[in-house]
């Protein structure tokens, strides 16, 4: 087993992909799918499999631009919808407002019970920044930004790429490595030097995809990945950031 360690004379950066790595938002970004998913399923004249709050939401929907994340779960039970348009009412049985009604159930929860940072990722964050680290934010959310502010901990970030930078600058979603690789670049440095912390499957194919010196996954989404840990007061920091040199 590799040993768990964040080595600072060789990273000097680290991007975290906030969303049930940074802040605890993926059990309710689970729930409302389910949610969602599950009535969508039972309109159909097939019996289908329900969605399934860990295997599904790994694998088809976490770290995903909500409508990818709509399609490769049909996909996953032979379905499709039609794309629609961003106006569909929430959820119509279009793509678009599947992922209306979603984003409507997860923004109420939110509303109603706040946002919660995890405490190791919180020290894992203070600790970095204390030895030198530059850090960066990564969220597929529209709301990400929104996100890390309830939560408290938007201050512990140099910047923060969410979905709505993303849609602006039309960069695609994981597994492709372009919300990481633009986080990397809005801090100035090359990701050989930058470490990714990632909770999804597709967070850890972008990792890799991206050239980065250093994946570390949280469990159970651990394939491919440099590090996999329970949790974020397992890795130790040694050393502090060198100088970048060109």
């Amino acid at each position: 087993m590799n040993e768990l360690v964040i080595d600072l004379s060789a990273i000097a950066a680290v991007v975290f992909d906030t969303d049930g790595t940074v802040t605890d938002t993926a059990r309710g970004h689970a729930a409302a799918w389910k949610h969602v998913f599950d009535g969508f399923l039972r309109g159909r004249s097939a019996p289908f499999e329900p969605f399934d709050v860990r295997e599904d939401y790994l694998r088809y929907v976490d770290g995903r631009p909500r409508l990818d994340g709509v399609r490769a779960f049909l996909a996953s039970r032979g379905l499709t919808a039609p794309e629609g348009a961003p106006d569909d009412e929430p959820g119509a049985p279009t793509v678009h407002g599947l992922g209306r009604a979603k984003e409507q159930l997860f923004m109420e929860q939110v509303r109603l019970h706040g946002v919660a940072a995890f405490p190791a990722a919180v020290a894992l964050l203070h600790e970095l920044r204390n030895r030198g680290a530059r850090t960066a934010g990564v969220s597929a959310s529209l709301h990400g930004r929104t996100l890390v502010a309830a939560a408290g901990v938007l201050h512990l970030f140099d910047t923060l790429v969410d979905g709505g930078d993303a849609a602006l600058m039309n960069l695609p979603g994981k597994p492709d490595p372009a919300l990481p690789l633009e986080a990397a670049r809005r801090l100035g440095v090359p990701p050989g030097r930058t470490a990714v912390v990632e909770s999804a499957p597709a967070g850890v194919e972008a990792g890799r995809k991206g050239g980065f010196a250093l994946v570390i996954a949280l469990a159970p989404a651990g394939e491919g990945a440099d590090l996999v840990v329970k949790d974020l007061g397992e890795p130790v920091v040694r050393g502090r950031v060198l100088p970048l040199t060109s």
